[in-house]
Order: C-alpha cells, then sequence, then structure tokens
C-alpha cells in the first residue's frame, strides 16, 4: 500500500489530534502526520484496515482517500 491518506471528519479540535497523535503512537506508529485544517492523517501502512480500526477505538470514523 505504502503511504495512504485518511480522512477523518469528526475531527475537530486540537484534543482530536492529540487523541489521533496517542493511539497511533501507542500502537507503534511514527513519522504520520495528523492536520486538523484538512481533516485527515497521512501514514506509512501496508495494512489501512488497521488503522481505520486504532482511529475507531480512540473514536473517530475514517474512510481513506484517494
Amino acid at each position: 500500500m505504502g503511504n495512504l491518506k485518511f480522512h477523518v471528519p469528526d475531527m475537530s479540535c486540537a484534543h482530536c489530534v492529540k487523541r489521533i497523535t496517542t493511539a497511533l503512537e501507542e500502537a507503534g506508529y511514527s513519522g504520520f502526520n495528523v492536520d486538523l485544517e484538512t481533516k485527515t492523517v497521512h501514514i506509512e501502512t501496508e495494512d489501512p484496515q488497521k488503522i481505520m480500526d486504532i482511529l475507531d477505538e480512540a473514536g473517530y470514523s475514517a474512510n481513506i482517500e484517494k
């Protein structure tokens, strides 16, 4: 897969960014970008479903942007 962009429509504030960042870091990811302005997460992954599951557990729905 490679570098993917996930749209997270419910991300609305700095607290959301922190929750998402913490969830991804706790799952062992690094080198990703969480962008509040565009409501997106850019991350290198071979398992997009795992990223969506992590975001869901943090309380955020997400979909892959093409």
